[in-house]
């Protein structure tokens, strides 16, 4: 069996990174389209990894026009596994701080884009399990290591995906706030979904960078306010990347990497070929078991 690979999905600061090597940009066309940009391929310590910049080399792509399956599709057919997705959030909450890290293991959709977050239909039909949208097994690592490198790191939360590319009105901001919702963001739950129909195990690093617009007491959120923490972010997630990376398991063996066992609806005799031509790196586990 081929080794299996390690996605790292996140901006620029992510990949400059001296202990990988073996560095090689690689471009790969899916038939959903072209992903963010370009991929690195390389190897931190003994492990392939596998980068993309979530919105393309020099910041190019609104969250709104990042094409989720296309990145995934991508990662999927260079082997990927596993992926660690980085991102920046605004803090819904007083208990997230700017710079903390909030592992959410839960999505609440505010987009309207979602036959845009799934490989299926045209003559497929999937429904996958998504109750658990992240890989607990990935996050409960991710955790533990994040508090062995002494981080602020809150274990589970809410991301309530919006589609941007504005911040929140106040008062989306403050009804968020009283909904309970943890952590605001603009680009992981069409990442989380489509990982999960790629069967890849997934898990969502977000760092704070601001209160948004619901605090009275804080600024509301700027640009200028979130580049202020970007910096000091990328550098905390790669260093808690190259802890990571290492300790993930060296074979496929979670519950996510087996999620279309239940899912597919349509009866597999009268599978559309060209669909299955288009997802054939999705649905290879199955087509070898038939």
């Amino acid at each position: 069996m081929s080794e299996t690979r390690i996605g790292i999905i996140g901006g620029t600061g992510l990949y400059e990174m001296p202990e990988l090597t073996h560095r090689r940009w690689v471009r790969v066309r899916t038939p959903f389209g072209m992903p963010s940009d370009a991929l690195l391929t390389g190897r931190l310590g003994n492990r392939q990894v596998i980068f993309l910049p979530r919105h393309g080399r020099g910041h190019r792509w609104l969250p709104g026009e990042l094409n989720h399956r296309a990145n995934i599709w991508a990662l999927k057919k260079l082997g990927v596994s596993w992926i660690l997705s980085v991102s920046a959030v605004g803090s819904l909450q007083k208990r997230y701080r700017p710079c903390d890290l909030v592992l959410v293991n839960q999505f609440v959709d505010r987009t309207k884009k979602g036959l845009e977050h799934t490989f299926f239909g045209g003559g497929l039909v999937a429904h996958v399990a998504f109750a658990h949208p992240v890989c607990e097994e990935l996050r409960h690592l991710v955790f533990q290591e994040a508090k062995a490198a002494g981080l602020r790191v809150h274990n589970g939360g809410t991301y309530v995906c919006i589609e941007g590319p504005s911040f929140s009105t106040q008062a989306e901001s403050i009804t968020h706030h009283k909904l309970g919702y943890d952590v605001v963001g603009m680009t992981n739950l069409g990442e989380a979904r489509c990982a999960r129909e790629a069967e890849i195990a997934y898990v969502t690093l977000a760092f704070v960078t601001d209160y948004d617009a619901w605090s009275e007491t804080q600024g509301h959120v700027t640009l200028a306010m979130v580049l202020a923490n970007l910096q000091r972010n990328a550098e905390t997630a790669r260093d808690l990347i190259r802890r990571v990376v290492p300790k993930i398991p060296s074979e496929p063996g979670c519950s996510c990497h087996t999620a279309l066992d239940h899912a597919i609806l349509t009866d597999r005799k009268v599978w559309p070929a060209r669909i299955v031509r288009k997802l054939q790196p999705l649905l290879a586990r199955l087509l070898n078991q038939a």
